[in-house]
């Protein structure tokens, strides 16, 4: 299984919409950080049939140092999420 890194994502971009290579890297680079931008002010960001980004409170809770076996506590913090869409769901099903 291949990992696509940015370079990669821009290539296919590239080929796929006829862009120039700087264009797609902007539209790459912008696609970003509207979605960090979102998220950072509480939004979330649905792309029908592909997915919705979203942030999510996890909670605090209770963990334990591995090495002693203290128990510690662990913050709360905001995390994000993504969940698939159908068509990306059944696009990557190995049905």
């Amino acid at each position: 299984m291949a990992k696509l890194m940015k370079n990669d994502v821009v290539s296919s971009i590239v080929e796929q919409a006829g862009l120039s290579k700087k264009d797609a890297t902007a539209a790459v680079d912008a696609f970003a950080a509207t979605i960090c931008d979102a998220l950072s002010n509480g939004d979330s960001v649905g792309l029908i049939g592909f997915g919705t980004f979203e942030a999510k409170v996890r909670p605090a809770r209770t963990g334990r140092n591995p090495q002693t076996g203290e128990p510690l506590s662990i913050p709360e913090k905001i995390v994000p999420v993504f969940k698939a869409g159908k068509k990306l769901r059944d696009a990557t099903s190995s049905d």
